[in-house]
């Protein structure tokens, strides 16, 4: 299974453990996003992530059939929260496995634009005596995302 949403903690340590004995991998890249403690400035008390469940599993799949497609990746995981999350816990694992350094660090990289921008989930910050507010998208991101368009990918 190399696609999970799940409401429980990620244990990143367990989840490297699950690629890291690919035969011939020379090289395994793992990126954990952390929730924090503020966001502008102003302390949060947590973050509530939603999704559409099975589509959102099916196109972070779609994505990763896409990095294998591109680069020569022997594995690939992500494992991303739902719920609520606090500060201090993981928000979201990715890790890319190939032979050689390069393809797995550009594949995760990938995969992590890819789920900033694209993915189907829903952000709320919650802050004490609020009821949060849902985060719009960043420019930043778009623009991150942009770099690993091809042109046949625009042509479409």
């Amino acid at each position: 299974m190399s696609v999970r949403i799940t409401e429980q903690t990620i244990d990143p340590a367990a989840e490297s453990a699950a690629l890291s004995h690919i035969h011939n991998a020379g090289a395994l890249v793992t990126f954990c996003g952390i929730c924090r403690g503020e966001e502008n400035g102003e302390p949060i008390s947590a973050l509530f992530l939603e999704h559409y469940a099975g589509m959102a599993e099916a196109e972070i799949e779609r994505h990763i059939e896409e990095a294998k497609a591109r680069w020569p990746l022997l594995g690939a995981r992500v494992v991303h929260r739902a719920g609520r999350v606090e500060p201090g816990e993981t928000i979201v694992f990715v890790a890319a496995a190939s032979s050689h350094r390069q393809a797995a660090f550009e594949a995760a990289e990938f995969l992590m634009d890819y789920l900033k921008t694209r993915a189907p989930f829903w952000k709320k910050v919650e802050r004490a005596g609020d009821g949060g507010h849902w985060v719009e998208a960043q420019a930043k991101d778009d623009t991150a995302a942009a770099r690993w368009i091809r042109k046949t990918d625009a042509a479409e």
